[in-house]
């Protein structure tokens, strides 16, 4: 059935041929008419031109709007904290999502994330002033990372307290199983009415979960004792608590599919939906008076991946792992070399440092590097043995040589003096417990590898441990023979405006497969170029 209206030819002729679909399609920011030629009874597509009701060849079917990737996403999104486009750069740790990338994103319209997961609380300090002094007296938005850390709790508090104190307006919390007070207390500090009576909010938490159970604890209210002990502490007012109880402690989630580094494997079309779900039943229940928006992360690489997250639903998207390849990542050029090699099979998993005793792992490179084998090796010796000293004598000595790559002896010197220095407690606890000891020791290689990455120590090369996940792999199909190939043409803006511009291109090539026009497959096919 038509609309029972007409299209009647202005300058330009009606489309038809599968060559001159394509040419349409490219141009996603210009308004299609979909048409059929009643004699042939073929579909088409036309630019231009009159729609009436008085009756011609070309019968109208369809009008479409033009699609800019400004439009991509949730509107309020961008509406809520300022930004031109649905897009986050994602915290990569170790400061890996450096100061700079931050910076970058910001000014294009964009929110970054800085990588503040896994570095002591000095070079935090030095990031944040870094992005302060550049963005502080503007509006453009961005934010840094608060990662859960079960063992070191100080180390989180104090970050919270540093983010509050400089201004941080929004966290990607990230890595946390349950709330926690230093995540509880950014959340709500700085809570007040309104003239109008609506709650304003001083800082926004984008939490990463992958789980419905965990996305649960930011949709709701904090516990209201977590709220008293806070107010106890002074840090919480009695005021910012009570608002707090008709507030979710995040208003962004994003639900992380399989990803680099910290994932459970999920796919985005099992994972978003659910989500999704759970959110519309949160919202039922609160009736909260503001949305809760969901983005999508894990698995991005390509337009086609990005047009299909926002297809699902996803208010935002989170792109990391084609980050990390970067100019402006903290990556080395080594490591940066390695990834722009990768294919979507070249990841495995293997043990995390922060959480090595719980079991929990990361997905990281294969290609290249030996990390992962040894680091699933560190963790079967401490699954089979209760301490260092019960590793018969030649497996201790094979693990030197052929995994740790120094004495064991020599590695505790130096872990001792360093957690001297971060947290003594850790030490006691060793001297106390030498299964704990192990622990640390074996944790020192897991988080040397990722340093060795980052500052390119070319003789532990095999050992770098590099977070990816399969989104690397595509994206580097997606770029070859392209500008974008090479990883010194890599800049985080133009890897986020091609991936838009291609999601742009995807999401109207399939407008117009879903009425019946005869697309071509190379209508999906956006090839990156230089934009701005």
């Amino acid at each position: 059935m038509g609309l029972g209206l007409y299209w009647t030819q202005g300058e330009l002729p009606a489309l038809f041929a599968q060559r001159d679909v394509l040419g349409a399609v490219a141009e996603p920011r210009a308004p299609l008419f979909v048409i059929r030629d009643r004699a042939s009874a073929a579909l088409g597509v036309a630019r231009g031109g009159q729609v009436s009701p008085t009756p011609g060849a070309h019968e109208l079917v369809a009008a479409l709007p033009p699609i800019y990737p400004e439009w991509l996403g949730d509107r309020g999104y961008c509406e809520a904290h300022g930004v031109r486009f649905a897009y986050v750069g994602g915290a990569m740790a170790n400061g890996i999502a450096t100061a700079e990338m931050v910076i970058e994103l910001a000014h294009a319209g964009m929110l970054g994330f800085f990588g503040a997961a896994g570095l002591g609380f000095a070079k935090v300090e030095r990031g944040i002033d870094q992005i302060v002094a550049a963005l502080g007296d503007t509006e453009l938005a961005w934010g840094a990372n608060l990662i859960h850390s079960p063992n070191e709790p100080v180390l989180e508090d104090r970050v919270a307290a540093l983010f509050i104190e400089r201004g941080v307006k929004r966290v990607s919390a990230s890595a946390y199983m349950k709330l926690t007070p230093s995540i509880v207390r950014y959340a709500y500090s700085g809570l007040r009415l309104n003239p109008d009576q609506t709650i304003h909010r001083e800082h926004h938490v984008f939490a990463k979960i992958s789980r419905t159970e965990t996305a649960l604890h930011f949709m709701n209210p904090a516990p209201q004792q977590m709220l008293r002990d806070l107010v106890e502490q002074g840090k919480l007012t009695p005021e910012e608590a009570r608002l707090a109880e008709h507030l979710p402690v995040a208003e962004d989630i994003t639900a992380e599919s399989d990803s680099g580094g910290h994932t459970d494997n999920r796919p985005l079309t099992a994972l978003l939906p659910e989500i999704l779900a759970t959110r519309d039943q949160v919202m039922r229940e609160r009736g909260y008076a503001r949305p809760i928006r969901v983005g999508a992360a894990g698995g991005l690489g390509t337009p086609g991946a990005v047009a299909a997250a926002f297809a699902l639903g996803a208010a935002y998207i989170v792109t990391g792992s084609v980050n990390q390849s970067a100019v402006e990542s903290g990556l080395s050029v080594d490591g940066k070399k390695m990834l722009a090699k990768a294919g979507v099979a070249d990841v495995i998993m293997a043990p995390a440092a922060d959480m090595f005793e719980l079991g929990v792992e990361v997905q990281v490179l294969k290609r290249g590097t030996m990390f992962g084998p040894r680091a699933k090796k560190l963790h079967e010796i401490y699954a089979k043995y209760p301490s260092i000293e019960a590793i018969p004598a030649t497996e201790r000595e094979s693990l030197e040589k052929r995994v740790l790559g120094a004495k064991i002896d020599d590695i505790w010197a130096e872990t001792a003096g360093f957690w001297g220095r971060r947290d003594p407690g850790e030490v006691e606890r060793a001297e106390r417990d030498p299964r704990h000891k192990m622990a640390l020791v074996f944790r020192w290689y897991l988080g040397k590898a990722s340093k060795w990455a980052i500052d390119g120590e070319s003789s532990r090369a095999f050992d770098y441990q590099i977070w990816c996940g399969p989104a690397m792999g595509s994206f580097n199909t997606w770029v070859k023979g392209s500008f974008l190939e090479a990883p010194e043409n890599r800049e985080v803006v133009q890897i986020a405006l091609n991936l838009l511009e291609g999601a742009a291109l995807v999401t109207r090539a399939q407008q117009l497969r879903t009425f019946g026009v005869p697309v071509p497959a190379a209508a999906f096919d956006f090839r990156p170029r230089p934009l701005g």
